[in-house]
C-alpha cells in the first residue's frame, strides 16, 4: 500500500476513534468522581455507564479487551469498597 493512503487511513482513523476516546475518559473520571463523593446510590448508575462505554471502545477497536478489563475491574473494586464502608 502506498505510504500516501496509508497515511490517509491513518488521520481517518485517528479522528473516528477521537470522539469514542474522549467519551471514554469523560466516562472513567465522572465514575472515579462519584466514587470518591461517597454516595453509593449516587455512584453505581455512573459506574455502570462507564463501564458500557469502555465495552463499547473495546468492541470498536479503541481500547484493548485486556485493557478494558483491568480498568472495569478497578472502577468496581472502588464502588465495592465504598458499599462495605
Amino acid at each position: 500500500m502506498p505510504a500516501e493512503k496509508a497515511a490517509r487511513q491513518s488521520v481517518k482513523r485517528y479522528q473516528r476513534n477521537r470522539s469514542v476516546r474522549t467519551a471514554t475518559r469523560t466516562a472513567i473520571s465522572k465514575a472515579l468522581e462519584a466514587v470518591e463523593s461517597g454516595d453509593v446510590l449516587e455512584a453505581e448508575p455512573i459506574v455502570l455507564a462507564a463501564i458500557s462505554v469502555l465495552d463499547r471502545a473495546a468492541r470498536k477497536g479503541v481500547l484493548t479487551k485486556k485493557n478494558v478489563n483491568r480498568r472495569k475491574s478497578r472502577i468496581s473494586a472502588r464502588l465495592n469498597r465504598l458499599r462495605r464502608a
